[in-house]
């Protein structure tokens, strides 16, 4: 079972405003129940404030009474409980030893799917305008070693990330009224560097 937010705080406020047995506590918790008495009995988390699970929707009110009623019942939590929300899609941070790897990715994307925006590369290698420029347009200051390489094999992005920028790009087009490009074939790609 997931556990709550915060739950030494969360056991205190049960323990606080609420008539919970120890163990229907230690349990939503997911503590021993003489930690929980404990808790009760002011030996531990004396100076933790109590944290609301029924104000951060990790429980209702309608639980906590009908578990009040019934020692035996347990306590469940809700399931749009997840207060973690999962990273926004964008620039992320790539490690130093990578970024040298940058340039080829850059290169990669624009000649296998031109159909992508710079805001789109942007994102999705996490670049700069410029530095999509210079790769373009050849200026970049180790643009004679610069080998067009997939950024999902360099772990620049993932492969489902590339996908969706592809999907997007694609669909953009298509709303637009212009054609889709073809994909190139992986042996075309490769008779073009030799």
């Amino acid at each position: 079972m997931t556990l709550p937010l915060m739950p030494k705080a969360t056991a205190v406020w049960l323990i606080d405003k609420t008539a919970l047995t120890f163990t229907q506590i230690a349990e939503f918790c997911g503590m021993h129940p003489l930690e929980v008495q404990a808790i009760a009995d002011g030996e531990v988390a004396a100076g933790i404030n109590g944290y609301d699970p029924v104000k951060n929707n990790q429980l209702t009110q309608e639980q906590i009474t009908r578990c009040e009623g019934n020692p035996d019942a347990r306590l469940k939590l809700s399931a749009k409980a997840n207060p973690v929300a999962r990273r926004a899609k964008g620039a992320r941070y790539t490690p130093i030893a990578r970024r040298n790897d940058r340039p080829d990715a850059i290169a990669f994307v624009l000649r296998q799917f031109p159909q992508l925006s710079e805001l789109q590369i942007i994102k999705l290698l996490g670049t700069t305008k410029d530095t999509i420029a210079k790769v373009r347009d050849r200026q970049h200051w180790n643009s004679a070693n610069i080998k067009p390489r997939d950024p999902v094999i360099l772990g620049l992005c993932s492969q489902t990330d590339l996908n969706a920028a592809v999907q997007a790009a694609n669909e953009r087009l298509a709303r637009e009224g212009h054609t889709v490009p073809v994909v190139a074939e992986l042996s075309d790609f490769e008779d073009g560097q030799n």
